[in-house]
């Protein structure tokens, strides 16, 4: 029987949507990418320092192969690790989380939550995201967080859930804050002042160097790194006015499905979708900050389709600003 035209033409846009979905669910899901950038923002005569970001690996227990990619890293030797939220995706994902995480005890580490750490996946239409950001379904099952902070805490990673710490990490003091999940508006912005304070007051270098950048004693640098899950505006506006020289986030998933040539549909939040994964620099007023969203390495078991947008990992070499 001969198509029309039309008839052709839509029977090529179905088989063409069906072969991406396919490509998006079956292959780019699982094609785990590390990017790798130098950002310049350490004081003059500074050691590098190796930061691998990971975010937003919506673990189930059964993701093996994801499990075995993320332990892999550790070959990297990495300096810091900054885990910017959402490890959970299924109510026994912190058996996937314990796969992956174990390798890295030792290693100086820092987290957030995000709202997937909190509640479990369920379906949603997607559609629904073209709209603005998504809502909390009240039918979502609670999830095991306080197994999950105790599990980093045996790591030695760094709770900065509306709260600030310092480490050293080669010769540079880092100075870190950061907010719990700004997505589920858990977000404490009003504390953190209150929290670097109480931070700089134990240091009796501290305001010689924050909040107007760098460290000017070249025997003790300071960094200051904002951390967030969710990139809204009214956190990156909030931690460059509180200093922060470089900022981590996830949650976007990079648009998860992005169209070549025009990159993703939707963020999921209200940061421009120019900046909804890699490296970018924020500017609000007169400062500004290095911002790294990473595009996460899962998916919602619910959603398991990425197109044009592959799961990552970050790793960042901080260096010498010339």
């Amino acid at each position: 029987m001969t198509r029309s035209p039309a008839a052709r033409i839509a029977w090529a846009i179905g088989a063409a949507g069906l072969a991406a979905f396919a490509w998006g669910s079956l292959v780019e899901r699982t094609r785990w990418t590390l990017r790798r950038v130098e950002v310049p923002v350490l004081p003059a005569g500074s050691q590098p320092i190796k930061v691998l970001h990971l975010s937003d690996l919506h673990m189930a227990p059964w993701q093996r192969s994801k499990q075995a990619w993320v332990r892999s890293l550790a070959g990297l030797e990495p300096d810091l690790i900054v885990d910017t939220g959402d490890n959970l995706g299924h109510e026994r994902g912190l058996e996937g989380i314990r796969a992956a995480f174990d390798v890295f005890a030792g290693v100086p580490g820092v987290f957030v939550n995000g709202s997937n750490d909190y509640h479990g996946p369920v379906l949603k239409n997607p559609l629904k995201y073209f709209g603005g950001p998504s809502k909390h379904r009240p039918r979502a099952k609670q999830l095991d967080i306080g197994a999950l902070h105790a599990y980093f805490d045996s790591l030695g990673w760094i709770d900065l859930d509306n709260a600030a710490a310092a480490i050293e990490v080669n010769g540079t003091r880092l100075e870190l804050f950061g907010v719990d999940d700004p997505h589920k508006n858990y977000d404490r912005l009003d504390l953190i002042t209150a929290a670097i304070d109480e931070l700089r007051a134990e240091d009796p270098l501290g305001d010689e160097t924050w909040p107007d950048g760098p460290g000017t004693d070249a025997s003790r640098p300071t960094l200051t790194v904002g951390v967030a899950h969710a990139p809204y505006q009214r956190v990156l506006n909030s931690f460059v006015n509180h200093g922060a020289q470089v900022i981590f986030a996830g949650h976007t998933h990079g648009g998860q499905v992005c169209v070549p040539g025009f990159g993703a549909l939707v963020t999921n939040c209200d940061i421009p979708r120019s900046q909804v994964k890699g490296l970018s620099v924020w500017r609000h007023g007169l400062r500004s900050a290095f911002l790294n969203v990473s595009a996460g390495l899962g998916t919602s078991i619910t959603a398991p389709v990425r197109f044009a947008c592959p799961p990552e990992a970050t790793l960042l070499t901080l260096v010498a600003a010339e």
